[in-house]
Formats: C-alpha cells, sequence, structure tokens
C-alpha cells in the first residue's frame, strides 16, 4: 500500500512537471509570435507611411517662360509699348524662383529705353485643377537708364495645357526709380512657360497628379 501511494505521488508530480513544461512553452511561442506581428506590422507601416510621404512631395523641375507685356498708361502706339522678356528658374512646388531679363521698351529711344535684369519669386497663392493663380514680388535693374531701379508687382491667371506647357494672362505694376525722378506703369499680357520634365519621371507624375486631383 505504501509503495502504491509512493508511485501515485511520483507519477502526479511527473504530470505537473510535463504540464509547467508545455505551459511555458506555449507562452514563450506566444510572446515570440506577438513580437514577430508586431515587428511585420511596424514595418508595413513604416513602408506606407514611407510611401505616402514619397507621393505627398511636391514637384520640382526647370522652366522656361517668354513674356509679351504691352504697356496700357503710356503713349503711343502698340510697337512703343511692347516690353518682351524672356524668365529662366525653378519651381519648387507651389514657389517659383526666376531670373528675367528683358527690354522695357523694344522701339523708342532714350536713356529710359533699355535691357533689364530682374530676380522674380513667384508663389501660387489659389489652384483649381489644370488653373492657378500667381502672385509676383519682383526687383531689378535697368542698364544705363536714368531710372535703373526698377521693381515689379503682378498676377497671372494661369492655365496648364499639359505638364511641361503653361498659358497665362498677366497684369501688373512697374515702379523705375532714379536719383532725380521716378514713374510707374501699367502692364498687360500675355506667356508661355515650358516646364522642363521628363515623359515617366517622378516630377512629371506628381505635376501631372497636382494639375488633375481637382478635376
Amino acid at each position: 500500500m505504501k509503495s502504491i501511494f509512493t508511485l501515485i505521488v511520483l507519477l502526479f508530480f511527473s504530470y505537473g512537471l510535463l504540464a509547467q513544461n508545455a505551459v511555458s512553452t506555449t507562452m514563450g511561442k506566444a510572446i515570440l509570435s506577438h513580437g514577430s506581428n508586431s515587428k511585420t506590422k511596424a514595418g508595413k507601416d513604416t513602408v506606407i507611411e514611407s510611401d505616402t510621404t514619397k507621393e505627398n512631395k511636391e514637384p520640382q523641375y526647370f522652366y522656361l517662360s517668354v513674356n509679351t507685356d504691352v504697356f496700357v498708361n503710356t503713349k503711343g502706339g502698340v510697337t512703343k509699348r511692347f516690353s518682351p522678356a524672356v524668365e529662366f528658374g525653378r519651381t519648387y512646388g507651389i514657389f517659383d524662383i526666376g531670373l528675367a531679363t528683358g527690354i522695357t521698351n523694344s522701339f523708342s529711344r532714350g536713356n529710359d529705353t533699355a535691357h533689364y535684369i530682374e530676380f522674380r519669386p513667384t508663389i501660387n497663392i489659389f489652384s483649381k485643377g489644370r488653373f492657378s493663380e500667381g502672385l509676383c514680388l519682383g526687383g531689378g535693374y535697368v542698364f544705363n537708364a536714368k531710372q535703373g531701379l526698377m521693381t515689379e508687382i503682378c498676377n497671372s491667371i494661369n492655365f496648364n495645357v499639359t505638364t511641361t506647357v503653361a498659358l497665362a494672362v498677366t497684369q501688373g505694376y512697374c515702379f523705375f526709380d532714379g536719383t532725380n525722378s521716378s514713374r510707374s506703369a501699367q502692364y498687360m499680357g500675355f506667356s508661355i512657360t515650358y516646364n522642363f520634365l521628363k515623359p515617366h519621371s517622378t516630377n512629371n507624375r506628381r505635376k501631372k497628379a497636382a494639375i488633375v486631383s481637382d478635376n
């Protein structure tokens, strides 16, 4: 009887050890599985967040604009008011930084008829699909002119024909200041812009997404 009792105690003790080992093994696997899932999920979330951030980056590219402005508050015909210009710059999303050169009045004569160079930052203040409105604040210098200091404020209504070609109607004011005199001139004009975007580039896809997102 004593031997049977001892055997039962030993069997019970052995069963307890086996059960404890099984529980420990199960818990270990659960912990490892949970950690693995968390790591996988974190990695997956990181990838998604990274991709989303890339997609939200604004396009950056160089551009070239040809401007054909006509002063509207000066005397003379169109040939005496015509003021062409060329601008080259770079776009950073809704912000453009450009350097323009042109002629204040291409056909008249005198010291105030000269070439100029101008720094022209422009910001896109409104956009809806292919249309946008820009605001420009420029500053430059008119060479060999009595009123050499030139400042400009203008706004434009732009239409993106494609991702690489845009048309705009512009309106603005130029202020010319010299040592003994100053004057201002209002103009209206038309411009065409070419964006240097490769057909299958990331910036081209971002530009396309920007102009068709609200259509």
